[in-house]
């Protein structure tokens, strides 16, 4: 149903400077987007505007300039660096004869290509079965065929077209309520899990920037690492401990990117959930990117949209190996650890990181001494599972614990009949 850039197909990219020049940077991430998608670059062609033509987007001279360069280089596919509108998209396609596909759809094609996860394959067909519910009739003259008349066509008199709007409408109501099912399943689950929450992290920072590599380096872990653009989009979570004993939950999430509309947001929801509920979020940046400073404008832009703005934040200088800097940890004005240089792929500085991730959890996490009944063993038993158990003394008159737990959940310690609770 989706028309994506086969893998091996040649593709001319298209980006339009709005009232300034084309930007390098710009241009090497569109490439880098067209070769995630498994298009083959054979051409680029850059122009400048005030505004765009509400025709196609480009002008028509640019248009014919394209039609030209995809025709002599044999192209199979036009990758716009922008939003078109439907009508813009199938003037295009008519001009120049090829297929056209704006950036939204680009990087939902790249979505789909990389969700694994039930959920993430749910909200990644929903986000392009909106992205398409305008586009259906592109070049598709068979579909404004009218049905009616003739042995088993004879009916209402709807065409084609209106026939696949009605089903592609069914079908995001289908989606819309399985992935609400989804939703309702982990909150019930949620609500009733007895185990003791742990105190939690999220790595978010914008693509490419080495999340999935410091999420290996520092839980161990093999997750997929490639030099990408979003080459993780399902979360992964796993434990850590830290220096004294804490225990955490570590989630690697997607990498944003410039320019992602709100409704591309909603195609990785699953993902973005870890960030939201995380107790600290990682802040992975390219120390290297000379336009790092503007990736953290628009990972903090995405932060602010899915409600996770204010979560406290590290920033994790990665890639310091690329610079002549060294690791270390920088404070805020309070004192407390809000930047660490390090080096993920060499493996530098990561003593600092856990150093600094200790430090910012003790505003989040109590310690705490709990005296549990020997009635209360399922209880023990649960605090033990949830990993935040740090030690222990038995007697004939109970449990003596030790725990480190988000300041948020003491309530649950409170809720354990007989618990007795103090502050260390």
């Amino acid at each position: 149903m989706f028309e994506r850039p086969r893998s091996g197909e040649r593709a001319v990219l298209v980006r339009l400077a709005l009232g300034a020049p084309a930007d390098p940077e710009d241009l090497r991430e569109f490439n880098q987007l067209a070769v995630s998608a498994g298009a083959v670059p054979v051409a680029t062609i850059v122009g400048r505007r005030d505004k765009p033509d509400p025709r196609y987007f480009v002008g028509s001279g640019k248009a014919d300039e394209i039609r030209l360069e995809a025709a002599a280089l044999e192209a199979d596919v036009i990758l716009v660096d922008h939003p078109l509108s439907p009508s813009q998209e199938r003037n295009l396609e008519k001009l120049i004869g090829k297929r056209v596909l704006d950036r939204n759809g680009l990087i939902l094609d790249i979505f789909a290509q990389r969700a694994a996860s039930h959920e993430g394959k749910l909200e990644v067909e929903l986000a392009q079965l909106k992205h398409i519910a305008s586009r259906l009739v592109r070049g598709w003259t068979h579909l404004e065929r009218q049905r009616g008349g003739g042995i088993g066509n004879r009916g209402p008199g709807e065409t084609q077209l209106e026939t696949d709007r009605r089903l592609l409408g069914q079908r995001v109501k289908v989606l819309t309520k399985r992935l609400e099912k989804i939703q309702q399943q982990r909150e019930t689950g949620r609500s009733a899990r007895v185990a003791i929450p742990i105190p939690s992290l999220a790595l978010v920072g914008y693509t490419n920037a080495g999340k999935s590599t410091l999420f290996r380096a520092l839980t161990g872990e093999q997750a997929y690492v490639a030099d990408q653009l979003f080459a993780t989009l399902d979360p992964t979570v796993r434990r850590l401990a830290l220096p004294g004993g804490t225990q955490v939950v570590v989630a690697d999430t997607v990498g944003f990117i410039r320019d992602l509309p709100h409704e591309l947001v909603a195609a990785f929801q699953s993902t973005l959930t870890e960030a939201r509920e995380a107790n600290v979020l990682l802040h992975v940046i390219d120390a290297s990117d000379p336009r790092r400073d503007e990736h953290i404008d628009e990972v903090n832009r995405v932060l602010e949209e899915i409600g996770a703005s204010a979560i406290p934040q590290i920033r994790v200088y990665n890639k310091i190996d690329r610079l002549e800097s060294t690791a270390r940890i920088e404070c805020n004005d309070e004192g407390q650890p809000d930047s660490v240089w390090i080096s993920a792929g060499a493996g530098v500085g990561l003593d600092l990181l856990q150093q600094a991730i200790a430090a910012r959890l003790t505003c989040a996490v109590s310690r705490l001494q709990v005296h549990l009944p020997l009635t209360a063993g399922a209880a023990r038993a649960r605090l033990y599972a949830a990993g935040v158990v740090i030690g222990e003394n038995s007697s004939e008159l109970g449990f003596e614990l030790t725990v480190d737990i988000p300041v948020a959940e003491r309530g649950l310690l409170e809720r354990i009949q007989g618990a007795r609770i103090a502050a260390l």
